[in-house]
């Protein structure tokens, strides 16, 4: 009751002219119909502006569910794609043939560890043995290579960064067809190199980089990067500086690709090696 009392001591000029002034406004409102449309339309003005902050903050917060619903509807549709266009021109399928010659599969899962700035990077995904995942399971994010999947748990997986000096990829140009070896040199994480390009290839710069498919881990079309310099190496093939169309230092959801037809691939290529 003190502390009261000693606050209405203190602040009593302050209050008073409150008071007042709530009184005179009022008046002004419920005597003038003029004033009394002005004063109810800054009050909903404000309230109006209070209300749209509240949303925002409220969406801000929900921005990591809305990701990782849309994460879920990227993959279920990319599955469906993949169902749909591995459909075969043939006249009859097997009963028991429920997915229709589909190929790959593809699951979502978020990055909960990632390393950019080391010789040898790897990240670790929330999905494991328990979810699907498995070891040599490409990792894209969005339509961009990130990596391969080199060992799962459970529940998590280890993948394989493209910026690893280990990670080698077969990559061509999209304008052309021409493929090459790709790689990282440990240098920048924005961009990687392209080698085995011969001279005569013509290309130029912001050409698309893209995935060949003669890996049996990697589908076809997965975009690497786009051309952002390049010079002739020793012998007759260029060295080509890749910008990457993956992020790293934003990685945070991914899609994981699995090959169905992997073992069946790999199993006929050991009879000719």
């Amino acid at each position: 009751m003190r502390n009261l009392l000693n606050f209405l001591a203190k602040y009593n000029h302050l209050i008073i002219f409150l008071v007042l002034e709530g009184i005179a406004l009022y008046l002004l409102s419920t005597g003038n119909n003029y004033h009394n449309s002005r004063v109810v339309k800054g009050f909903r003005g404000l309230a109006a502006g209070i209300e749209k902050r509240v949303s925002n903050a409220t969406s801000y917060f929900h921005l990591r569910e809305i990701s990782q619903a849309q994460a879920r509807e990227n993959v279920s549709l990319r599955t469906t794609i993949e169902r749909l266009s591995g459909k075969e021109n043939q006249l009859f399928f097997s009963v028991t043939d429920t997915i229709r010659h589909q190929q790959y599969t593809y699951s979502s899962a978020g990055v909960v560890n990632n390393t950019v700035n080391r010789q040898k990077n790897f990240f670790t995904i929330n999905k494991g043995k328990l979810q699907g995942i498995s070891v040599d399971m490409a990792v894209a994010s969005g339509d961009c290579v990130a990596g391969v999947i080199v060992g799962s748990s459970n529940n998590f997986s280890i993948a394989m960064s493209l910026l690893n000096l280990d990670f080698r990829l077969s990559v061509r140009l999209k304008s052309n067809g021409y493929f090459g070896s790709l790689s990282w040199d440990g240098s920048d994480p924005r961009h990687a190199i392209l080698s085995e390009i011969p001279q005569h290839v013509t290309f130029g710069i912001g050409d698309t980089i893209e995935t060949t498919g003669f890996s049996a881990v990697f589908p076809e079309g997965l975009v690497i990067g786009t051309v952002s310099d390049f010079e002739k190496s020793g012998g007759d093939f260029y060295r080509i500086t890749v910008a990457l169309g993956t992020d790293f230092k934003r990685l945070r959801f991914v899609n994981v690709i699995g090959n169905l037809r992997k073992e069946e691939q790999l199993e006929l290529e050991k009879q000719f090696q």
